[in-house]
């Protein structure tokens, strides 16, 4: 028996242990890799079931089969009760969740040698924004979904919470610190009071002294990016041919939301996106989109758009190009058009930093750290407000992917101690 830590992400998933060392240390879960996308395909062609990269190659290199991702952003949602179609099976999205899990497990104790069965899972503040039944029942859904994979005593920790338990490792003084946890699917703020002596401390509730979190992440700044740069492309905001109506958006919402592409990939919604195309005004934008559901396409479009995303965080511009048959969807893309898009979204991030603050009973020059942990801290408007609103607090990047599992470690080894001398 050993424990571990696990953060279990939307985008990306880590895995930590105890070392030799007497540190939190990531365990290599792919490759050489400490983080592995939380990505499943299931290949049709040899019935094989891909993790990670992998399952990103294969589905890359045009094999058959159902790619799976952001399935973090089902739990608590009407969604998680749907069953998708793999084959000849219905699956559930705990059973699919929990497939994920289990290969981490089995990965990590074929890299340890020893049994996982004790965990310490990161949760956000909130999966689900302001709905506190559908917030619980997210984490019953996912602490199911690990319990059914092994694992015997389940603890839970907010995300930014372990961040701070990272970061707490590197003060040598009492500090008020900001954690801005910026995820794939949710952002979590805590204000939280750090200092050398309280480290290992069983309860750390009085130095919570407040948090807050939005449903907002990066693959929603995708989604925003695609409905408004991409989709025109395809035949967003045109109208009918009779010029009576707009074309209907629901399509185009479905096809840049990623836990919501295979939907179009019934038979019923192409036959209606094949009616849309004969409707429309510009018929050559629809024909488009409806290729790009007929080849099944949809992933690797959305994946192109979170690439050109990652790379205006150091560039002013990227040249999107993709290909559909004998198409292209070729725009130029710029940081000022990324941030226009996303701007709704920045304004209820900054809203809810406010919210902290006010909760805490606080204005924002007692901060003294401002600590960003999640790959969307580094999109530039999300970065530049945040620096904005606190000028004079010390600026902490941490490993942007692996901090919230490194803390998540610390507080299993609290929550556990070592097991029969094994760490």
């Amino acid at each position: 028996m050993a424990y571990c830590g696990l953060d279990f992400g939307t985008s990306n998933s880590t895995l930590g242990h105890i070392g030799a060392s007497g540190q939190p240390e990531l365990v290599t879960l792919e490759e050489d890799h400490r983080t592995i996308p939380s990505v499943l395909f299931f290949g049709f062609e040899d019935d094989g079931l891909y993790f990670g990269r992998a399952a990103v190659s294969e589905y890359v290199s045009g094999a058959d089969g159902r790619l799976m991702r952001s399935l973090k952003s089902v739990l608590g949602t009407p969604l998680f009760s749907d069953r998708t179609r793999v084959k000849a099976r219905q699956l559930g999205f705990g059973e699919i969740i929990g497939s994920f899990v289990g290969e981490l497990r089995r990965r990590a104790e074929q890299a340890l040698g020893v049994d996982l069965t004790q965990v310490v899972l990161g949760r956000p503040v909130h999966f689900v924004d302001d709905d506190a039944e559908a917030d619980r029942a997210a984490q019953d859904q996912l602490e199911a979904a690990v319990r059914a994979q092994g694992f015997d005593e389940i603890a839970f920790q907010f995300e930014p919470i372990a961040a701070a338990l990272d970061y707490e490792r590197q003060v040598n003084a009492e500090k008020l610190a900001l954690i801005v946890d910026l995820g794939g699917g949710t952002s979590d703020f805590s204000l939280v009071r750090v200092a050398p002596e309280r480290r290992g401390l069983a309860d750390r509730s009085g130095d919570i002294l407040a948090t807050a979190g939005v449903h907002i992440g990066g693959t929603d700044f995708d989604r925003l990016l695609a409905m408004a740069r991409i989709m025109p492309e395809l035949g967003l905001g045109t109208r009918t041919r009779d010029g009576k109506r707009h074309l209907p958006v629901a399509p185009y919402v479905e096809l840049s939301t990623w836990h919501r592409i295979n939907r179009l990939y019934d038979a019923k919604a192409l036959r209606d996106l094949r009616s849309t195309a004969r409707e429309a005004a510009r018929p050559e934008l629809v024909e488009t989109m409806v290729m790009l559901v007929e080849e099944r396409l949809a992933h690797r479009l959305i994946g192109a758009v979170e690439e050109a995303k990652i790379a205006l965080s150091s560039a002013e511009e990227v040249e999107f190009d993709f290909g559909v048959r004998d198409r292209h969807i070729a725009v130029t893309i710029t940081v000022a058009e990324l941030g226009a898009a996303i701007a709704d979204s920045v304004r209820r991030l900054e809203a809810t930093v406010g919210e902290v603050l006010r909760r805490a009973g606080v204005d924002g020059g007692a901060v003294d750290s401002l600590i960003l942990t999640g790959g969307s801290t580094l999109v530039p408007a999300v970065a530049n407000r945040l620096r904005a609103l606190f000028p004079e607090a010390e600026l902490v990047r941490t490993d942007v992917l692996g901090s919230v599992g490194l803390g998540l470690t610390l507080e299993a080894e609290r929550v556990f101690g070592a097991p029969s001398g094994v760490r």
